[in-house]
């Protein structure tokens, strides 16, 4: 690896969004390059110092609902054809391209070809006998089952459609049970059980923890997934880790916040994402009841550099004394930065 693209991967390492082979090859190079070692250190500086300050976040609830959605959508891409890539590729390009014989020839071979083809199959639907346009409706209705007059009101775990759940009522888990009951709100009110291992039943449960109006929704919904990570059990799932850390950084109940740490705190030494979504609580909350459980949650990683650098500000500068005296509890516990 070469300085320059060294530079390129420490911004990246630096904010947790490097993935782990390429953080193992940039460790292997820093430890050679005293150069990309200052690099790095600047860099780590100016994240500590832009830390420092609040941030005005977006709206909660706007934030959570628009990356919930932008990842079902994501999900639900199909995949590519040779065709469309080509053509995605040739028009990505064309803003670049003086003279492009070759796709314009192409292009117009295509329109050529689709104006013919749908021109005959139009001529031959005209021409034949007897054949009448049906409504859309009567179309779809002819290639679907009869549908039951009434609305199922317990379906299976693996039956709710995601993009049309309106919102979560309540959260129930029977008694020395892992087996949870989800009810949703569509058109019609409707309920769902399943086991807690159900992913449908986990990305229910990840929803509650954003969009359930009232707050002893979320608390359970958070509650049920953070127990599960206590446990060992759920949190590899993206979704569940996504919902945790949202739910850590923007829910305005101190109780939900709390419950998303503790099922956070698992993960911290794993997941660079994890622990800057736990550091950015250590600064920013407004609790410091959960700021001081964070600093305890970061005992697992307190001699990282970046933890050692926000426990340092903390512990210098914060308004909050108790705050101050935990941090420098912890700092005593890691000499070399004294």
């Amino acid at each position: 690896m070469n300085c320059e693209v060294a530079h390129e991967r420490i911004v990246l390492a630096v904010w947790g969004e490097l993935a782990d082979e390429q953080v193992h090859e940039l460790e292997r190079h820093l430890a050679i390059c005293p150069e990309c070692g200052r690099e790095r250190e600047q860099v780590k500086a100016l994240q500590t110092l832009a830390s420092a300050y609040a941030v005005t976040e977006p709206d909660a609830n706007l934030v959570a609902r628009a990356r919930l959605r932008l990842d079902e959508a994501l999900d639900a891409l199909p995949a590519k054809s040779w065709l469309k890539r080509q053509l995605a590729s040739m028009g990505g390009g064309f803003n670049g391209l003086r003279a492009a014989p070759l796709a314009a020839a192409l292009l117009l071979a295509l329109g050529v070809c689709g104006g013919g083809l749908g021109g005959y199959q139009l001529a031959a639907h005209r021409a034949a006998p007897g054949v009448q346009a049906q409504p859309a409706a009567a179309q779809v209705a002819a290639r679907t089952p009869e549908a039951s007059p009434v609305a199922r009101q317990t379906p299976s775990a693996s039956s709710p459609e995601m993009d049309k759940v309106a919102n979560i009522s309540a959260v129930i888990q029977e008694p020395n049970s892992r087996m949870v009951e989800v009810r949703y709100n569509q058109m019609v009110p409707q309920q769902v059980r399943g086991s807690l291992d159900d992913p449908s039943i986990q990305r229910l449960l990840s929803l509650a923890s954003q969009r359930a109006a009232t707050v002893g929704v979320r608390d359970d919904s958070v509650g049920l997934l953070a127990a599960e990570c206590r446990a060992g059990r759920g949190c590899n799932e993206p979704g569940v880790r996504n919902a945790l850390m949202m739910a850590l950084r923007y829910d305005q109940d101190e109780e939900v916040r709390e419950k998303a740490l503790e099922g956070l705190q698992p993960l911290v030494a794993d997941d660079v994402r994890v622990r800057n979504a736990i550091l950015e609580t250590l600064m920013n909350d407004s609790d410091p009841r959960i700021r001081t459980i964070s600093i305890n949650v970061l005992g697992p990683v307190e001699g990282d550099t970046s933890v050692r650098e926000v426990l340092y500000t903390i512990s210098t500068q914060d308004e909050n004394p108790q705050i101050r005296d935990v941090s420098r509890q912890m700092l005593n516990r890691v000499p070399e930065i004294q």
